[in-house]
C-alpha cells in the first residue's frame, strides 16, 4: 500500500492512539505516541478526560509496511514519583541509550517531564526514580542537534499548567496573559551529557511575525498552544506547534535552538476532534507528518487515532498547507 493510500487510515486500530513523535532508529519508523483508553466520561478544559496511563510503541519497516505493536513499554504504576496522566511523549538516542522523555503529574498534581531508559528503540524503558529535577509542563520534544547537543522543548496552556510557571515557580492561580499581551511561548532547556537533568533553567522562545513583533495572546490562529516540536531543513530551525482552540498546526522558522522563531504559516487545518498534536521526520528522501484525529472513535475527543502524509516544502523552504481529508 502506498503512502498517498494510506492518507486518511488510521495507522493502529486495536487501541487509540494520540500525539505521535515519529523517528528513523536503526533504519525503521519508530512512533512514539500517547494511549487513549475508552471511556464515555465528559470533557474539561483541564484535560482531565484524556485517560492515559501507559506507554506503547509502534514501528514500520517503511512508509508502506505493516504497523508492529511492541506493546506496553512504560506505565505509570512503575513510575515511583508519578500519579496520573501519561500525556505525549518523545523519544531520542544518544550515548548509545534511547530515552523516553514524558510528563506526568507528580504526586502534588503538578506536570513534571521523567526520563526512561533502553538499549532497544521498542523498549520496555526503566523509568529513573525522579524526574528531571527543574521540569515543568506537558508536551516535551528532543532535538539533538548535528553538534550532538541535545535540547528539550516542552509546554501547554490549560491543562497544560504552563501559565503557571510564569514567575519561575509554581503558582496554581496563573493566568493566561490579556489578548493584546504577547503569547506565552513554549520553553527550551539544553540537556546534560547524560540526558537526565536540564543544563539550565527552561527559557521562554520567542515567536514574532514578519516585521519582528510578538505574536499576541489573542491570535488564535498563530500563537502557541501545546504540541511544540524543532526540526531542521536546510541548515534552519523550524518551530511547529498545535495552536489549540483554532485547530491548526503552524510553524515558525529560526537560525537558532532558542529562537526567535519567525512565523511562516499552516501545515495542517483542523482535523476531526478538538486537538491536534504532530510530529515531522525525514525518511528515505521524503519528509513526513504524523498526526492523530478522532475519525476511527466518530469524534469521540479523547478517543484518538495516529495517522501520517507526507509534506513538501517549495524552493523557499515553505511548508505546503495539508488539507487533512482532500484525498479521502
Amino acid at each position: 500500500m502506498s503512502n498517498q493510500s494510506k492518507q486518511n487510515e488510521a495507522l493502529v486500530t486495536h487501541i487509540y492512539t494520540a500525539d505521535p513523535s515519529a523517528h528513523v532508529f536503526e533504519g525503521k519508523i519508530y512512533i512514539y505516541p500517547s494511549h487513549d483508553l475508552e471511556h464515555d466520561g465528559e470533557s474539561f478544559d483541564d484535560g482531565s478526560q484524556y485517560a492515559m496511563e501507559d506507554y506503547h510503541v509502534f514501528s514500520m519497516e517503511n512508509e508502506s509496511a505493516p504497523v508492529v505493536d511492541h506493546g506496553e513499554v512504560l506505565h505509570v504504576k512503575d513510575i515511583p514519583w508519578a500519579s496520573q496522566q501519561m500525556w505525549a511523549p518523545d523519544a531520542a538516542y544518544k550515548n548509545g541509550k534511547y530515552y523516553l522523555v514524558y510528563p506526568a503529574k507528580d504526586h502534588d498534581g503538578i506536570f513534571r517531564i521523567g526520563i526512561a531508559t533502553s538499549d532497544n528503540p521498542a523498549g520496555p524503558f526503566k523509568p529513573e526514580e525522579n524526574y528531571i529535577p527543574g521540569s515543568y509542563s506537558i508536551d516535551p520534544a528532543v532535538l539533538i542537534d548535528d553538534d550532538n547537543k541535545a535540547y528539550c522543548y516542552i509546554g501547554g496552556l490549560w491543562g497544560g499548567q504552563l501559565e503557571q510557571w510564569q514567575t519561575g515557580s509554581h503558582n496554581p492561580e496563573g493566568k493566561e496573559p490579556a489578548p493584546d499581551q504577547p503569547a506565552y511561548g513554549p520553553r527550551i532547556a539544553e540537556f546534560s551529557e547524560d540526558m537526565l537533568t536540564f543544563k539550565e533553567d527552561p527559557k521562554e522562545i520567542s515567536i514574532v511575525d514578519s516585521d519582528g513583533n510578538p505574536i499576541l495572546a489573542g491570535d488564535e490562529d498563530r500563537r502557541f498552544f501545546e504540541g511544540a516540536w524543532v526540526h531542521k531543513y536546510e541548515g534552519r530551525y523550524y518551530l511547529s506547534y498545535s495552536t489549540g482552540t483554532t485547530h491548526k498546526i503552524v510553524y515558525a522558522v529560526g537560525d537558532n535552538p532558542y529562537g526567535p522563531f519567525e512565523f511562516k504559516g499552516t501545515i495542517l487545518n483542523p482535523v476531526i476532534g478538538w486537538t491536534t498534536h504532530h510530529s515531522i521526520v525525514q525518511f528515505n528522501d521524503k519528509w513526513y507528518l504524523f498526526y492523530h484525529d478522532a475519525s476511527l472513535s466518530n469524534g469521540i475527543n479523547h478517543q484518538r487515532s495516529i495517522k501520517f502524509t507526507e509534506i513538501t516544502y517549495d524552493e523557499s523552504g515553505n511548508i505546503q498547507t495539508i488539507e487533512p481529508y482532500e484525498n479521502k
